[in-house]
């Protein structure tokens, strides 16, 4: 299948990466959202993130300009009749998805394919939302987008072989690494990594040692870049809770039980960096 136009919906800190790498890649990209204010932050963002790599000498000011030329912002999603694959970057949460995902499948053309970026929610039960589950997928992209190279490929149980073929090959284009994996929740990535930051959680709040220290072994003991708790601030608390809640709800089991901490920083509102405070307070 060729794919020549994409539509990113959400030009958050993930859909605006996205669109970035899409549009680096040489495809024709529409960066939608419900707010223009986020557009604008959004591509904004791709252009200070651009002039960096042209600092850097790794991309000429042309390849700049030709870049943000094939980015078109979008607050219609009429625009979804246009392209060949639609990547969905919204909120982490079933309801919305399915919403957004019924409304796609009314616009979008039937050879178009229609990607969910969710790092843990079943894409069995968001195809089940349209009326061409064979052609739904997930396409989980590591956060920050630009730098890492690593996209989750998962299958919904319906998902066609052409469909998976054309996600791989584009991936692959977009100068990332493919890895297949299959519809259970979480995937691999969230089901490995969010019970190992939930575990951290439990070690601050029964005070086997303070936020530093866990940060510190896992640095220096276990050579990760950085700590599960500055990570748990990165990737937003609210976001690695969700994750728990969806693993503890989608396998029944106890080990994967959201730590009482990470609830009640949720419910004070410390989200991690993008709220200034987390585990750590930022400016």
């Amino acid at each position: 299948m060729d794919v020549k136009t994409i539509m990113v919906v959400g030009a958050g800190q993930m859909g605006s990466g996205i669109a970035q790498v899409c549009a680096m890649a040489g495809y024709h990209v529409f960066l939608h959202d419900i707010s223009q204010a986020q557009i604008d932050k959004g591509l904004a963002n791709i252009e200070k993130l651009l002039s960096r790599q042209v600092e850097k000498g790794k991309m000429t000011e042309e390849e700049k300009a030709a870049t943000l030329s094939r980015l078109t912002p979008s607050t219609d999603l009429q625009n979804a009749a246009q392209v060949d694959l639609v990547i969905e970057a919204i909120v982490e949460n079933m309801d919305v998805k399915t919403k957004l995902f019924a409304e796609l499948d009314q616009i979008a053309p039937p050879h178009a394919i229609l990607a969910t970026n969710t790092s843990s929610l079943p894409i069995t039960e968001i195809a089940a939302a349209t009326k061409r589950p064979e052609k739904v997928i997930g396409m989980h992209f590591m956060n920050p987008v630009p730098v890492m190279k690593l996209v989750e490929i998962i299958r919904g149980l319906a998902t066609a072989d052409e469909v998976y073929e054309t996600i791989e090959a584009i991936t692959r284009k977009l100068n990332k690494v493919p890895v297949e994996v299959n519809d259970f929740p979480g995937f691999i990535s969230n089901r490995v990594l969010m019970p190992m930051i939930n575990e951290a959680i439990y070690a601050l709040y029964e005070g086997v040692a303070t936020k530093e220290a866990i940060d510190e072994v896992m640095k220096l003991g276990m050579n990760h870049p950085m700590g599960p708790l500055t990570l748990a601030d990165f990737i937003g608390l609210d976001t690695c809770l969700y994750i728990m809640e969806t693993l503890h709800e989608g396998f029944g089991d106890d080990k994967y039980r959201p730590c009482p901490l990470l609830r009640k920083y949720v419910k004070a509102g410390w989200l991690g960096r993008k709220t200034g405070r987390g585990f750590y307070t930022y400016e």
